[in-house]
């Protein structure tokens, strides 16, 4: 109850103060047809890199509701310490704080603003705020969770590694959810270079994008968690013999070549590009789906006892599985708006371009309980796994 009360504080916090932040973004036509440039270019990029940041943390919450609610043994097949390991409500008031936190220091930011400071007066606050969360996260005082963060930063040294490590189910899920936050990724890169370089000092944006060297740098951390899962498969096959791993590569490969299509495109938006472009993606799209369904969620077996679904489902109500699948197409197929970009009533692109992302965040979170399903009852993954439930008696964190 403790905790409860605590989110319902902070949840509150977060709400009026995003409401006072839209009212002064509005005042100022800072999203508007006629955006600030400069704001646009500098500062959204923080607030969107946080946004899709937490939305995943607090959909990962959901998910450790869902699973124990339905007695999935997550903790089992990830190797979670049970007293260690972060309940939903830790999760939660972790994702409300820190976005209460982030929104706040945003509405002050833009608050001095409005008054009339200029740039290079308020301009490193948001740097802070980002240095902040980074100290926070490698602080090595026992306070704000510290196992659950050196255990995070543990994964991904062995993600970013790969395949130096041996593979262990937490690692491969981590660089999974990776693959749905690129956006964030390239955020976080262009904000760490536009304060490491120095140039909030002179608000020189253009820098960190016109500059060879750090366009290339964008290039490769849209590839990176692509290449990582990758590698994480070509280590599994190495360490197993499986080709089923061969052919999971394969998948993360395809990733790769329809992000270099996009990428080519951008710079060059031809006819010939955009045909690239739609071929590319949609065999990506394709093999993805087919893995989400078949491999990763082990539906879509004709001669199950449950036709179309498998023999062992957890949820009772068969419908949920056919329209998550249906879900599940539907925000895989969110990159035509990458070809298409289609202006939502004059709105700033960045925005709808957050949106997307924010879909693919939560088409991720809407996998993983589908994921860790299939693993707890078939042991898909050949990880850790186990079929027995918890015992039905109410846990203390309840």
């Amino acid at each position: 109850m403790f905790a409860c009360g605590f989110i319902g504080l902070f949840t509150g916090c977060f709400i009026a103060l995003l409401i006072g932040y839209a009212i002064i973004a509005h005042t100022t036509g800072t999203y508007g047809p006629q955006s600030n440039t400069v704001y646009m270019e500098t500062v959204y990029p923080l607030l969107s890199m946080f946004s899709l940041l937490f939305l995943h943390l607090f959909l990962y919450g959901c998910n450790i509701y869902m699973w124990r609610k339905n007695r999935i043994n997550y903790s089992f097949i990830f190797e979670l310490s049970p007293r260690k390991e972060l309940k939903y409500r830790d999760v939660f008031l972790i994702s409300t704080l820190s976005m209460t936190v982030v929104v706040g220091v945003l509405f002050v930011h833009m608050s001095l603003m409005d008054k009339g400071y200029s740039y290079s007066q308020v301009d490193l606050i948001p740097g802070l705020l980002l240095l902040a969360f980074f100290v926070l996260l490698m602080c090595p005082i026992n306070i704000v969770y510290k196992s659950s963060r050196y255990r995070l930063l543990s994964v991904l040294r062995s993600i970013i590694l790969s395949p130096l490590y041996k593979v262990v189910m937490l690692d491969f899920f981590m660089a999974d959810q990776l693959c749905s936050q690129v956006p964030m990724l390239r955020n976080l890169e262009y904000v760490g270079c536009y304060y490491i370089t120095g140039s909030y000092k002179t608000q020189d944006y253009g820098y960190c994008v016109g500059t060879k060297k750090f366009r290339d740098l964008a290039y490769v951390v849209s590839f990176l968690p692509y290449y990582w899962r990758a590698m994480q498969c070509a280590r599994r096959w190495l360490d197993e013999g499986d080709t089923g791993h061969l052919i999971n590569l394969g998948k993360y490969a395809s990733a790769m070549l329809a992000a270099g299509a996009k990428l080519g495109y951008e710079q060059e938006k031809s006819a010939g590009w955009l045909c690239v472009v739609v071929i590319m993606s949609s065999i990506a799209t394709v093999y993805q789906l087919y893995w989400d369904f078949v491999k990763d969620w082990g539906l879509l077996q004709m001669n199950s006892k449950n036709p179309w679904l498998r023999n062992e489902l957890i949820l009772r109500q068969k419908f949920i599985y056919f329209f998550s699948m249906g879900l599940n197409l539907v925000l895989r197929l969110a990159w035509i708006q990458t070809v298409l970009h289609y202006n939502f009533g004059g709105v700033d692109y960045r925005l709808t371009g957050l949106f997307f992302a924010a879909l693919e965040v939560i088409r991720r979170g809407h996998w993983n309980f589908y994921r860790l399903e299939n693993e707890h009852l078939n042991n898909a993954g050949k990880f850790r796994a186990v079929k027995t439930v918890p015992l039905p008696f109410q846990e203390v964190d309840e």
